[in-house]
């Protein structure tokens, strides 16, 4: 059933409610809040393409919002879009998204079932770092993202996702195997695909991660 006929449904029923009519829901709650979260995204992603908080939207082809299922368990956030992904208007499309893609696949996750965004939701040029006052400017459509999906675990992609999530300054390498806490949501550190593509030393602690991530996801959402 499509969205707009549900969400049809879901306002007839409340009316009838109000006449005085009882009615047994299976998941109703779900079904409405999927619909209006849906709608929240869309809505924000609508914002964010009106944009011009910092110099990024001069250069940017698209904005990258984000992609997934809006009511993952598990929220994957980078940093910031590529050539790739300014492109297309998707996250993570590129090399290092096609290595994302198996970094999931090897603990039994799909794209599908997670959702993923970036810190930055323009393309830095020439793939730079996020300037602080882009970071500050853009950091709101992040925050209101989690808001809006609530995951229960965020994989932190590289460090100038997790030092906005956290606050933590200091070396990813230190602080690898540990939760931090964003807003009372677990934040795993691990490092950036991109970085692992230049870097295959680091593939080793990368799959450690991923481990302790699945560990965490089967206590929420056992295996049946």
């Amino acid at each position: 059933m499509g969205k707009e006929i549900k969400q049809l449904v879901v306002d007839y029923l409340k009316e009838m409610e109000k006449s005085g009519e009882e009615f047994l829901y299976f998941d109703r709650h779900d079904d409405v809040q999927s619909i209006d979260i849906g709608d929240k995204l869309k809505q924000l992603e609508h914002e964010c393409k009106k944009c011009r908080k910092c110099v990024l939207h001069r250069t940017r082809k698209n904005i990258v919002f984000g992609k997934g299922n809006d009511r993952a368990i598990i929220m994957l956030i980078g940093e910031a879009p590529g050539f790739k992904e300014d492109e297309a208007g998707e996250p993570f499309v590129g090399n290092a998204g096609q290595l994302l893609t198996k970094m999931l696949r090897a603990i039994d996750l799909t794209r599908e079932e997670v959702y993923i965004a970036n810190i930055l939701k323009c393309r830095p040029p020439k793939n730079r770092d996020p300037k602080p006052e882009e970071v500050d400017a853009c950091k709101v459509y992040l925050e209101k993202q989690i808001e809006l999906i609530a995951p229960q675990i965020i994989l932190a992609l590289g460090r100038h996702s997790l030092r906005l999530l956290t606050g933590y300054e200091g070396s990813l390498a230190n602080i690898r195997g540990n939760v931090l806490y964003y807003e009372g949501i677990k934040v795993i550190p691990t490092y950036h695909p991109a970085a692992l593509i230049y870097h295959q030393e680091w593939k080793k602690g990368s799959w450690e991660d991923l481990k302790f991530l699945r560990r965490l996801y089967t206590q929420i959402h056992p295996v049946k």
